[in-house]
């Protein structure tokens, strides 16, 4: 004979079930979820009509993904989670090396976003990203360090933005080439520099489930101009993070909320002439100057 399992147990009839899982860590986060979720339910009296909206909603996230574009990462951003994940794995990895604290702090991260690829080209210091791309020629330059100022060589040295006009090489048609993406690797000072554009505001995708929700909760769907950056060396925690623009609308209230105030840095302005690396340019150009400053491994 079955025994009934009144509403207010189900949560702890689910984890119960549990009790032969093998995995610590995923028994006590599907613990927390299975609590968590029902206890949401319970609370917004959550109705069948509702369950099938949000059941509908993550079908058609699914079906939206493809290998350049993620939805499920837009709306892991635009709800702040994903930079709730970032804060939480930096603290941890800050907080486990006992070498972090420093008087310069290390370089804070934020999210990755949706754009990322895989296998960008790999490129010498000092190369140009822009091309035939319009817009003034940006260049960006600095060093990366531990956090007492020592260089790291050889950092691996990801970089990828939107273009003047606010889009992405992966939102331009069905097999478009990639643009304004690399990687490239620090000389043996930590130093870093190569030439592209200056990144423009540009509003999320908001043609899918993500921005459907974004625009049902009220909100704009903008982004602040960024250049995206990913390092990875030997030795050190991978940090991802942006540099963002100073000028731009939207840093008070970015979409997908990963402005630090550390990342924010000024494009400075320079006439026709002669720029870094001897690179002689018939128009105007802006330089953007930061430094990175990385966690070792525990």
């Amino acid at each position: 004979m079955a025994i009934e399992t009144r509403a207010e147990d189900l949560a702890q009839a689910v984890i119960d079930r549990m009790k032969d899982c093998k995995d610590p860590r995923f028994k006590s986060v599907m613990t927390s979820l299975i609590s968590h979720i029902h206890a949401f339910a319970r609370e917004v009296q959550l109705t069948p009509q509702e369950w099938m909206t949000a059941l509908e909603f993550l079908t058609a996230t699914g079906q939206k993904c493809d290998d350049k574009r993620q939805e499920f990462i837009l709306i892991s951003d635009t709800l702040g989670l994903s930079m709730q994940v970032v804060g939480i794995a930096q603290a941890k990895a800050i907080a486990a090396n006992q070498n972090a604290v420093s008087a310069t702090p290390a370089t804070e991260a934020t999210v990755q976003g949706p754009f990322f690829i895989e296998g960008a080209p790999v490129l010498p210091l000092g190369a140009d990203l822009q091309g035939s791309l319009a817009g003034d020629p940006t260049h960006y330059s600095g060093k990366v360090t531990d956090l007492d100022g020592k260089p790291v060589h050889n950092c691996a040295f990801d970089v990828w933005s939107s273009d003047t006009e606010g889009f992405y090489d992966v939102q331009m048609g069905e097999n478009p080439p990639m643009q304004l993406r690399a990687q490239l690797r620090t000389d043996a000072q930590g130093r870093y520099d190569f030439w592209s554009v200056k990144p423009a505001k540009y509003p999320v995708p908001i043609d899918g489930p993500g921005g459907a929700m974004l625009l049902a909760m009220g909100r704009h769907p903008f982004r602040p101009g960024h250049m995206h950056m990913m390092l990875r060396a030997e030795g050190f925690a991978p940090l991802v993070t942006h540099l963002f623009v100073s000028d731009s609308e939207y840093l008070d209230s970015d979409a997908v909320f990963g402005v630090r105030n550390s990342l924010i840095v000024d494009f400075n302005k320079h006439p026709p002439g002669v720029g870094p690396g001897g690179r002689v340019l018939d128009k105007p150009w802006q330089s953007c100057t930061y430094d990175f400053k990385l966690v070792p491994n525990a």
